[in-house]
């Protein structure tokens, strides 16, 4: 049976993504289908903000421990703090027309999140209950130093070509879809 709180982290996600997906949407789109995602814009942020207030007062309530590491490392609540303004720069940027700067702060808040995410988890990767000895850690779950040199040389070689081929394609499809009778 799925637990609750990783319901709700689900949920919360899922918000977050459609938020940022009907964001990209009004930048790639326009005519009507942008009008339409236009409107859809502030009911996903709406939801997202809603499941993100609802998400972080379970986390405080019932898994305290995600919040310990900011606890004993103050200078982490600028994480916190970044991510709660980015969220909140959302609607803000949207309300006047800047539908690039609300996508940047999305993309902020995203990035904002899965740090603090990182953060509380680190070194655990899946945290074991009743017994936290039992954890999967970073530690615990790495390989030998021969794979993970193997690995290290693989990612410095492959690494710059998906770099590459992104940017690359980002580059050959910028700007707006443009729907006409060549398009299919």
């Amino acid at each position: 049976m799925l637990h609750p709180y990783a319901l709700l982290l689900g949920v919360t996600t899922v918000a977050l993504f459609s938020m940022h997906g009907a964001i990209y949407m009004v930048l790639k789109t326009e005519g009507e289908l942008q009008r339409i995602a236009r409107e859809w814009i502030n009911r996903t942020i709406i939801f997202f903000i809603i499941c993100y207030a609802v998400t972080t007062m379970a986390t405080l309530l019932y898994v305290p421990h995600m919040a310990e590491r900011v606890r004993t490392h103050p200078w982490l609540f600028s994480v916190a703090l970044v991510n709660m303004l980015a969220i909140a720069n959302i609607p803000r940027e949207i309300h006047h027309g800047r539908d690039f700067r609300a996508f940047l702060s999305s993309c902020v808040a995203m990035i904002a999140l899965m740090t603090l995410f990182g953060l509380e988890m680190f070194p655990n990767l899946v945290l074991s209950r009743p017994d936290v000895a039992n954890s999967l850690t970073a530690y615990n779950a790495a390989s030998s130093p021969k794979t993970l040199g193997i690995m290290l040389t693989i990612a410095l070689i492959g690494v710059p070509i998906v770099l590459a081929y992104t940017a690359s394609i980002y580059w050959i499809f910028r700007g707006k879809v443009k729907l006409d009778k060549m398009s299919y």
